[in-house]
């Protein structure tokens, strides 16, 4: 019963799962598997700029922290510092506050972790070098284009106000 509420109270919440779930599907088949390189293109439809040197194989981050992992669409771990995405908030997983959120916030960490996972990247100061939980706040681009304008454009995320607003 308590179902049937929530979607009556929540009409979005079906239509928002579907996109989360296609957007999700859609980031797995581009995903490259045994050893071949990624098919996605860079962001912008360009190649990475020379200044685009970083890189890595990024997993899942399935506890705590680690070394070139993903922990969700905002945040990630590269050669042992734990970054914060500056420009973006994403939902959040490590709990989500409602299947919307988890099945969004799960979307947006497998397209992160793809987008990671296509090509060199740059990490850019946006001014203010860590936030008040001591990760390394940094714009991640790709030939000049921010990976949060990726996720933003592909409705996975919003632009960073200076304070999280609720996905649910």
């Amino acid at each position: 019963m308590r179902s049937r509420s929530t979607l009556r109270a929540n009409p979005w919440l079906a239509p928002l799962m579907a996109v989360a779930f296609v957007a999700a599907l859609a980031t797995f088949q581009h995903m490259p598997g045994n050893g071949e390189k990624a098919a996605m293109p860079f962001a912008g439809g360009g190649s990475a700029a020379a200044g685009d040197t970083l890189s890595a194989r990024f997993g899942l981050c399935h506890t705590g922290g680690g070394r070139d992992c993903v922990v969700d669409g905002d945040t990630f771990w590269f050669a042992g510092e734990k970054y914060r995405i500056a420009d973006i908030d994403t939902p959040e997983t490590h709990p989500a506050r409602c299947a919307g959120e988890a099945a969004l916030g799960a979307a947006a960490t497998g397209r992160l972790q793809a987008w990671l996972n296509a090509g060199a990247f740059s990490l850019d100061s946006p001014g203010r070098d860590t936030d008040r939980y001591g990760r390394k706040l940094r714009i991640v681009t790709r030939g000049g284009a921010s990976v949060g304008d990726v996720l933003v454009a592909e409705g996975l995320a919003r632009r960073w106000e200076g304070h999280r607003l609720p996905w649910c």
